[in-house]
């Protein structure tokens, strides 16, 4: 760790709430950018400590392919319970909600990967299916190095028809042709470093390739209303971690909060597999 650097960054004062237009926006839309969370003081925390958690998983192992890092690191963990992400978070899921994701994606120089078109709530065994994903930038993404573009509005249409795909260069194996939609409603959901958005689960969504030789990173936190219930005999190691008000239904397992700096060494892994 960089000893120069305070260990948590704090976040900017232009950090606020959801005007009624960005609600508004993620109804119709299904999708809000350009949220300010950190200043470029706690931008280079987030940078300096993204190269940390890279080094801890050296050895051959894909850091976009190791999620969960919020029951692993306690930094992580911290990080996703900013106060300021989860006031924008709060003003479209209400007071009662909790975390059940938090995985990095990047698209590091000499990086191959795109992300297919996709939903998300295809691939997850939630009821009902009501997850916000933040995504937060540690660098700047715009179109240059790959930033997601999400089919605006497509989120009201329905789950679309999902084909098998295969090759090295796609980090998932399913994607929705572009005949599905229009590419009209295509958006670049460009952001600065410190800067977060929200979208919805069902939401189209990818990335392309990065052409500048630039990073792009950002972390995905998922979030759903205390409501919402995994089916354990598909996610058996699904927990909850509640990041607001209360639970009164208690549908999930609650997971362990993590006490060292450690990384995934798999998908899926459970917190008692964690300090």
């Amino acid at each position: 760790m960089n000893p120069t650097l305070p260990f948590r960054p704090t976040a900017t004062p232009e950090a606020r709430r959801l005007a009624d237009a960005e609600k508004a926006q993620y109804r119709t839309r299904g999708y809000v950018k350009n949220l300010p969370v950190f200043d470029a003081g706690g931008v280079a925390i987030l940078q300096n400590r993204f190269d940390e958690l890279l080094a801890l998983t050296q050895g051959g192992l894909e850091i976009n392919n190791l999620n969960n890092w919020h029951k692993a690191n306690r930094w992580v963990y911290e990080l996703c319970r900013t106060p300021a992400i989860l006031d924008y978070v709060e003003d479209l899921l209400g007071p009662d909600f909790f975390q059940w994701g938090g995985q990095f994606f990047c698209k590091l120089p000499g990086a191959t990967s795109e992300v297919p078109w996709h939903q998300d709530a295809q691939y997850w065994p939630l009821t009902p299916e009501e997850t916000v994903t933040v995504w937060l930038a540690f660098y700047d993404s715009d179109d240059s190095n790959g930033a997601m573009k999400v089919v605006a509005g497509s989120h009201n249409t329905g789950i679309f028809n999902h084909q098998q795909v295969e090759g090295e260069q796609y980090s998932l194996n399913q994607a929705i042709d572009e005949s599905q939609f229009d590419c009209k409603d295509v958006v670049t959901i460009d952001l600065k470093a410190g800067e977060m958005s929200l979208h919805d689960d069902h939401l189209v969504h990818g990335s392309g390739l990065s052409l500048s030789g630039r990073r792009r990173v950002g972390m995905t936190i998922r979030m759903s209303p205390t409501r919402v219930k995994c089916d354990l005999s598909v996610w058996p190691t699904f927990e909850s971690y509640l990041l607001r008000g209360t639970d009164e239904y208690r549908h999930n397992p609650i997971g362990k909060v993590p006490s060292g700096e450690g990384s995934p060494i798999q998908r899926f892994q459970a917190s008692s597999d964690f300090a």
